[in-house]
This record gives C-alpha cells, structure tokens and sequence, in this order.
C-alpha cells in the first residue's frame, strides 16, 4: 500500500499544473472571458491560454469584423432571425455555469492542498520538486514546439 501511495503523489505532482491550468482556463471560458462580444475585449494573455486549453496552441484568434460598406455602396437591410447562440441562455444554463464554476474552484483548492501534502509529506523531497518543475515545464515547452 505504501508504495501505491507513492505513486499517487508522484502522479499528482507531476499533472498538478496542468489539472490547475485547466481548472482556471475552463472555469474563464464558462462566461465566455476568453471571447470578444458586445464592447468587450479580452486580454491577449486569456485568449492565447483559452487557444492553448481548446486547440493545443499558443495564439491568437483572428477576430471576425463585419465588412465596412465602401462609398458607393447602398445600405442594405437584413432581416435575419437571431441564431441560436445569440438567444438568452435558460435559468438552467446560467445555475449549470455557476456550479461548474464552483467545482473548478473546488478542483483549484483541492489540487493545490494536495500539491501541498505531496510536497511537504514525501520521504523524497527533491524528487517531488523536480516532477513539478517537469510538470509545468513540459506542457509550456511543447505547445512552443
């Protein structure tokens, strides 16, 4: 059994960073903060970390800008029926949100205290520091690959 116990800690340490990354990430992209919309603009540094969470890449999206009408042009009228994505999301949806949001900082608060029990309660210190040095150094060096 002890020997399991060790596993699991080196295990832990080692996907402690990504399990992090992905919490915070997934927890901005819930309410769309890793999204342009309306008169809002996210950071650089969200998007980028939302591309790495979603695609596996390091940038930025192009943004979609409506076409200006050149000079000559006439305005045109359009009547489209809103999208779907465009309608309100149901009281459900907004309750679902929220909750996801508190299990990814439960998943936040609980990977951070057990990263806290595997380092400080190993038998093998430097062993553990160094699988989470490999742990946030090897996803930050592929995804620049």
């Amino acid at each position: 059994m002890q020997s399991i116990r060790t596993w699991h800690t080196y295990i832990g340490i080692l996907i402690a960073p990504s399990v992090l990354f992905f919490a915070l990430t997934g927890a901005l992209q819930l309410f769309s903060l890793h999204e342009a919309h309306d008169s809002y603009t996210p950071p650089p540094v969200i998007e980028k970390l939302a591309s790495v969470h979603k695609d596996q890449v390091f940038a930025l999206k192009e943004h979609e800008h409506e076409p200006e009408p050149s000079a000559g042009a006439q305005p045109q009228e359009h009547h489209e029926e809103p999208k779907e994505a465009d309608a309100e999301p149901s009281l459900g949806t907004h309750l679902l949100k929220w909750f996801f949001l508190v299990v990814a900082v439960g998943l936040i608060a609980s990977t951070s205290l057990g990263l806290w029990m595997g380092l400080t309660h190993l038998r093998h210190k430097r062993v553990g520091w160094w699988l989470l040095l490999a742990g946030a150094v090897i996803p930050v060096a592929l995804s620049l690959f």
